[in-house]
C-alpha cells in the first residue's frame, strides 16, 4: 500500500504533463471529508491517505505519495437533492431563506447561484417543499461548503486567503446555533398553507419533476 499525506489544492504549481500522467482515485463525499481513509486507484493500487485532521479532499485536488506519486482525485457522481425555487409560487430569495434553515440544523449543503445541494434526507425534503422550493434527487457531484471556522483556504473553490484569528476577537462558542433562547421575531418563516391561502395546493407538489 502506497500512503498519500501531502494535498495539493487543485494542483496548483504542477505541470499539466505531470498531472496527464498521474493515477486518479473517484471517491464521493462521504469519503473525501475524511482526513484517513483507504481505497483503491485507477491503476489498481491500494493506497491509504493520512492527511492532518481536519483536512478534506475535493475533486480537482492532487495527493502525493511517499514515493513522489501523483494521485488526481475525482469527486464522483453520487446522490443528493437538488434545490431550486418555484417560479409560480416563490422567488430566489427562497433560496436563501432554504440555506439558513438548513445551515440551523448543521446540515452540510452545496452553494451555487440559482440552487441548493444536499444529501438526501425525507424529512428536509418536505420541509423545503412546504416552503414552495423545488426538491429533486439526483445523481451529481457534491461539494459543501466548510464551516465558519473550517479549513482555511479548503473551502467551496474560494479559499479566503486572510487567516481569521483569535486577535480578532471572536468567541467560537458564541454563535450556537440553537433556537433556544433566542428571539425569532425578524427570522424569516416559511409560508404556511391556511384556509384563505390562494396558493393552488395541487403545485405541491409537483416540486418534484425530473431534471433536464
Amino acid at each position: 500500500m502506497i500512503h498519500f499525506s501531502k494535498l495539493i489544492r487543485q494542483g496548483q504549481g504542477l505541470a499539466p504533463a505531470l498531472l496527464k500522467r498521474a493515477a486518479s482515485i473517484t471517491l464521493d463525499w462521504d469519503v473525501r471529508q475524511k482526513s484517513r481513509f483507504e481505497s483503491t486507484d485507477s491503476a489498481g493500487r491500494q493506497v491509504g491517505v493520512f492527511l492532518q485532521r481536519g483536512q478534506v479532499v475535493r475533486g480537482g485536488d492532487v495527493l502525493v505519495g511517499e514515493d513522489g506519486s501523483l494521485l488526481k482525485v475525482v469527486a464522483a457522481d453520487q446522490a443528493v437533492l437538488r434545490i431550486t425555487h418555484c417560479t409560480a409560487h416563490g422567488t430566489p430569495f427562497d433560496l436563501t431563506r432554504a440555506a439558513y434553515h438548513l445551515g440551523n440544523r448543521h446540515v452540510p449543503i452545496e452553494l451555487q447561484a440559482d440552487h441548493l445541494k444536499i444529501e438526501p434526507d425525507h424529512v428536509l425534503a418536505d420541509m423545503l417543499r412546504a416552503m414552495h422550493l423545488i426538491v429533486n434527487e439526483v445523481h451529481e457531484r457534491f461539494e459543501p461548503e466548510n464551516g465558519a471556522y473550517g479549513e482555511h483556504g479548503g473551502g467551496h473553490h474560494h479559499g479566503h486567503g486572510h487567516g481569521h484569528d483569535d486577535a480578532h476577537g471572536h468567541d467560537h462558542h458564541s454563535h450556537a446555533h440553537h433556537d433556544h433562547g433566542h428571539d425569532k421575531s425578524n427570522v424569516p418563516q416559511p409560508h404556511v398553507h391556511g384556509p384563505h391561502c390562494d396558493h393552488d395546493h395541487s403545485h405541491a407538489h409537483g416540486h418534484d419533476k425530473p431534471q433536464a
